[in-house]
């Protein structure tokens, strides 16, 4: 086909038209696996980073608390265990560790330091799972009287039932509950059981603390 000088510039445009598809095709499709190609070193860089580790420098761990413990990457060391009567937990290749009168910051280090022998820049994580150390007492005229663990936000009142109840002859208006000040002496702090049942000082049914000892005569 022999091509004028008037249909010449016209067929050449309608030849890069048909063209045009297949090269945005290509830039869109270069541009698209550059774009998955960043995607996935993202995801990349994400799953192999450790993850973060939320450090307590408060709360001090007890006998009977219970810890889950996570070294990145070590599934076979990773594990929940209960803090033993003697204070300590086992974990392999670390053998018998301290963990009561330590924070899980702490912990976390001396169990780092421990399996640096064995591993390389361990990432150890310790949350408690169970905190059973904190405890308080109740005392006198109920059913069931003795050291009971401290858990959630227990009242004067969930103390009572926890401890079954009166005995016939306790002094119900008399309750008081006694706590420990910083500086070793105690206050003590009155409970009127037949007022904060008929709703009367509902202040009065405070929130327990660990060492608490509720009276009732």
């Amino acid at each position: 086909m022999q091509f004028t000088k008037k249909t010449l510039p016209r067929q050449i445009v309608i030849m890069m038209c048909f063209a045009a598809p297949g090269w945005l095709w290509g830039q869109t499709n270069t541009n698209s696996k550059s774009d998955a190609q960043v995607t996935m070193a993202s995801i990349a860089s994400a799953v192999s980073a450790p993850p973060s580790k939320p450090h307590d420098d408060s709360f001090v761990i007890g006998n009977d608390d219970v810890l889950a413990i996570n070294v990145w990457k070590e599934p076979d060391i990773s594990r929940q265990v209960p803090v033993r009567s003697d204070g300590k937990i086992s974990l392999p290749l670390v053998g018998e560790v301290q963990a009561s009168g330590r924070t899980p910051l702490k912990l976390e280090q001396e169990i780092a330091s421990k399996l640096s022998n064995y591993i390389s820049e361990p990432e150890v994580t310790v949350m408690v799972q169970q905190i059973n150390s904190e405890k308080f007492n109740i005392l006198g005229q109920v059913t069931k009287p003795g050291e009971y663990s401290l858990t959630g936000s227990l009242t004067v009142l969930d103390a009572i039932a926890l401890a079954g109840g009166f005995r016939d002859f306790a002094k119900q208006k008399s309750i008081y509950v006694l706590r420990q000040k910083p500086d070793g002496t105690q206050s003590r702090i009155t409970f009127n059981y037949k007022d904060v049942v008929h709703g009367k000082h509902p202040e009065q049914n405070i929130k327990l603390e660990p060492h608490d000892t509720v009276v009732v005569p």
